[in-house]
């Protein structure tokens, strides 16, 4: 979705896309990256901090609300405010009863012309997570993340049936077509190869609209364990989609293309270096 200024005024077009997608039948509902706000990493404004909050707190109050009213799992992704002067770009996960069921701290944080995050936050502390909600095993990576296939690998041998992705990313409104083509395509392909070589569902929610010189370019899409997008949102307008996923693709996948069973462990401890110099 786009956002505006006004938490109050997402929090409230979040609330109505919730009541559409559960009528609906959704199970699982994700949003966005820092979905209450403007992405304001844009700029470095340390009036910005004043968007940050406890986790749990105000807003996981009303979504626990909205879950176990709806019987739905929510994924929010949320400034969080841990203390003064200690920040996180934080999802916090609610199960379809209601309860709480944790947060995933974003482990690698960027810092690109238009992605001052390293200004606002500090990296997660928590590590990778596996959230047991009632529909499916899941796991959190926030979008910097989504590059890492170490962070996708790791979830995923931690039980993870799905990967969500709550995203915000875009092209520079002075970037030319080839480059934003390309920027999009290594975006899509890199998330489906974590699919394919870890066999599981990977679910990647990104933010549109024009904010500041970003135009964010949404293509939020589904893929399933063999990497084929099942979804694909457009790049311009808000869209609410439900897809239905066949969580057993993950062990057809695993059985065929049995990656995980040939992986070479006691090979990769070179991995562990930042760079080798030869």
């Amino acid at each position: 979705m786009a956002c505006s200024p006004v938490p109050e005024e997402n929090l409230g077009k979040v609330k109505l896309k919730i009541e559409e997608l559960s009528r609906s039948g959704a199970q699982i509902i994700c949003f966005q990256e820092l979905f209450t706000s403007l992405y304001f990493c844009d700029q470095e404004k340390y009036e910005n901090f004043k968007l940050a909050e406890q986790i749990p707190g105000p807003t996981t109050t009303i979504l626990c609300a909205l879950a176990k009213r709806h019987e739905i799992v929510i994924i929010a992704s949320l400034f969080e405010k841990r203390t003064d002067g200690l920040y996180h770009n934080t999802t916090a996960v609610i199960d379809a009863d209601g309860t709480y069921l944790g947060k995933y701290r974003k482990i690698h944080i960027p810092e690109d012309p238009g992605y001052h995050e390293k200004f606002y936050f500090t990296p997660g502390d928590l590590g990778y997570k596996i959230f047991e909600t009632k529909f499916a095993k899941i796991g959190v990576l926030i979008c910097w993340d989504q590059w890492y296939p170490e962070a996708a690998r790791i979830t995923a041998i931690m039980g993870a049936e799905i990967i969500f992705y709550p995203t915000a990313i875009g092209w520079a409104l002075s970037q030319d077509e080839n480059t934003n083509k390309e920027q999009f395509d290594a975006w899509t392909t890199i998330q489906r190869s974590h699919s394919i070589a870890n066999g599981v569902h990977v679910v990647s929610v990104n933010r549109v609209g024009i904010e500041g010189e970003m135009k964010f370019w949404g293509g939020s899409f589904i893929a399933n364990p063999f990497g084929v997008v099942l979804y694909q949102a457009n790049n311009d307008q808000e869209v609410a989609h439900i897809e239905e996923l066949d969580l057993e693709k993950a062990d057809s996948s695993r059985t065929h293309w049995p990656f995980l069973r040939d992986r070479r462990i006691d090979s990769y401890k070179p991995i562990l270096n930042l760079f080798i110099d030869k």
